[in-house]
């Protein structure tokens, strides 16, 4: 959820350019069963306009009506919400409403933090109580630093508090190595799930960067070294260049490299043959690397063009990173995020 709160940031400093006030929204406890988890977070505007969601949709709602009284006071508040009397939900949520008026010094320890990849944690004093609660309210770490999000409210936290702590790692991203029809289609796709795209294109391609709708950076010919060594657990590999040269040449310079998931398009007798090639080039290759390729890349639902196997590719990224062996949710047993 690091790049939703990435946009709230930036909404939040567009509204600010604009002399409007923000609040800010956080589900931090959940009892039962809830459409997202605790830690999302929605971002509300004084004109009533909304950044984000925490729900399906049936609880937004209430929480611009309640964020009334935090723009009126300057004081964070405790809403509660019982799913259990309306459609579409089954559980009992506690949300956290506060000012939102981060310090410039959070704002550019967060944009360094984005950068250069690295984690920063939340931790939200709440109370299942309804109402204005002395103490509640959010800080965020960063690089050792403790910032509130609402410096004038956020000072003091009394023992009878709950903590609802959370680790955001750096934002998930998919490196795509090839530039044909269906790397446009993927990039798209991913960008459309927040996630950060680069596109590796071979040496002689003549597409840039405005031909991948969402793509945040784009590379000609391979990656730079430094760029090499940010790809971290939190990145996505799929070599998808169409060209067998091409290819093997990318699996050579990612060879020491761990990305949490690292895709090959195309058939297994492509991928044996590539993977052959690269041994005779490096016979002391680490088998680690060997082992982590997925390829034919994809999962098996019957995708036929470059838009359904962009779905079937993006769906094996999750259930690998996430380490999920993928089902039909009918046969899973317990519930949906257990």
């Amino acid at each position: 959820m690091t790049h939703e709160f990435k946009d709230i940031v930036d909404a939040h400093l567009q509204a600010k350019g604009n002399q409007i006030k923000t609040v800010l929204a956080t589900v931090v406890a959940l009892d039962g069963s809830s459409y997202r988890k605790p830690g999302v977070k929605m971002l509300i505007r004084e004109d009533e306009k909304m950044i984000g969601a925490v729900s399906g949709g049936c609880v937004e709602k209430d929480i611009v009506r309640k964020s009334k009284r935090v723009f009126e006071t300057g004081s964070p508040i405790m809403m509660t919400y019982d799913g259990r009397f309306r459609l579409g939900c089954e559980g009992i949520l506690y949300i956290l409403i506060e000012p939102f008026q981060p310090s410039s010094q959070l704002v550019n320890a967060f944009n360094t933090c984005i950068v250069n990849r690295d984690e920063f944690n939340f931790s939200s004093y709440y109370s299942n109580e309804e109402g204005a609660i002395s103490g509640i309210g959010t800080s965020v770490k960063i690089y050792g630093e403790t910032y509130a999000l609402s410096p004038d409210v956020h000072e003091k936290h009394n023992n009878t508090l709950s903590i609802f702590k959370e680790r955001m790692p750096a934002s998930f991203r998919l490196m795509i190595f090839g530039a044909e029809h269906d790397a446009v289609q993927l990039c798209k796709l991913a960008a459309f799930s927040g996630w950060d795209v680069a596109v590796i294109s071979g040496p002689l391609e003549t597409k840039t960067i405005d031909n991948f709708l969402g793509a945040t950076s784009f590379y000609t010919g391979s990656l730079d070294a430094n760029a090499i060594r940010t790809i971290d657990s939190e990145t996505a590999v799929v070599i998808m260049s169409h060209n067998f040269a091409n290819d093997l040449k990318f699996l050579i310079e990612l060879k020491d490299t761990s990305p949490g998931y690292l895709g090959l398009l195309g058939p297994a007798h492509r991928r044996e043959k590539l993977l052959h090639q690269l041994i005779e080039y490096i016979p002391d290759i680490n088998e680690s690397f060997i082992d982590r390729i997925h390829g034919p890349a994809g999962l098996n639902i019957g995708a036929e063009t470059p838009q359904e196997i962009a779905i079937s590719i993006l769906s094996e990224v999750l259930s690998t990173v996430r380490n999920k062996t993928p089902i039909l949710l009918k046969k899973k047993k317990g519930g949906i995020h257990a």
